[in-house]
């Protein structure tokens, strides 16, 4: 057993593969809820739960999750600020935003700071679960129709000027790393990638890791984020291609 901070239960050192979760909503019903949902599933590890975005930056440096289950409206510290607090810090846990509204002006600052998916409160729990395993295993499919939309909606309204800092880095990739890095703002996976253009799946993650560093983001979320704000991905281009499941195809 290892010392939690004040507050939190004490956490099993258990299977070493699981997924640690952590938890942050102001909402003790909602927290419970997701709670329910999670912990039934043997690979995922509630570790802890917090109140506000101050907490939660706090426990996730105590605690060190794989996930965060991050609300946007919460007192003390929101959860964007929690968010960036976050992922600026070097700490490997990726973080899932929720809100209550599809397009939400929150939500897309959430994906700027540097979380790494974007899920409705009201998902259903079978999509919560797969979304934990997925951003944790670091290699989601990040378009699903809801946070294309998203992007698409705010990236039209608000449009992101060119930066030098930007062009720069766009410089660095290859043309094959430019059509690997316009098919996961698809929303395309590695093997939907791999069929594509024809590549082995090992190829295509070798593509994607390059295009991680040498773009300087932290997971294919931010590299759909920076092909919108860069745009190399035109709001509604990918309209007419999408099924019904949200996911391109």
């Amino acid at each position: 057993m290892t010392d939690a901070p004040s507050g939190q239960p004490d956490i099993p050192e258990d299977n070493p593969r699981k997924i640690r979760v952590l938890l942050a909503d102001d909402q003790p019903l909602l927290r419970m809820g997701f709670r329910l949902i999670l912990e039934g599933e043997p690979d995922l590890l509630i570790v802890g739960e917090a109140s506000d975005g101050a907490e939660a930056v706090r426990l996730t440096e105590a605690l060190e999750p794989d996930v965060v289950l991050m609300d946007v409206r919460m007192p003390v510290l929101d959860g964007i600020g929690a968010t960036r607090s976050i992922s600026s810090s070097g700490l490997a846990a990726r973080i899932i935003i929720l809100t209550t509204f599809d397009v939400d002006e929150y939500a897309f600052a959430g994906l700027q700071a540097g979380a790494s998916a974007f899920l409705l409160k009201d998902v259903a729990p079978a999509e919560l679960i797969s979304a934990v395993r997925l951003v944790a295993s670091g290699d989601a499919v990040v378009a699903p129709r809801v946070t294309q939309r998203l992007l698409e909606n705010f990236v039209r309204s608000r449009p992101v000027p060119q930066s030098p800092a930007r062009s720069q880095l766009l410089s660095e990739i290859t043309p094959r790393e430019r059509q690997v890095l316009e098919a996961i703002a698809e929303g395309l996976s590695n093997a939907e990638i791999a069929s594509r253009f024809f590549l082995s799946e090992a190829t295509v993650k070798t593509h994607v890791r390059r295009i991680l560093t040498k773009l300087q983001l932290r997971d294919r979320v931010q590299v759909v984020v920076f092909a919108y704000e860069s745009g190399l991905v035109i709001p509604g281009s990918f309209e007419q291609d999408a099924g019904p499941s949200g996911k391109n195809v």
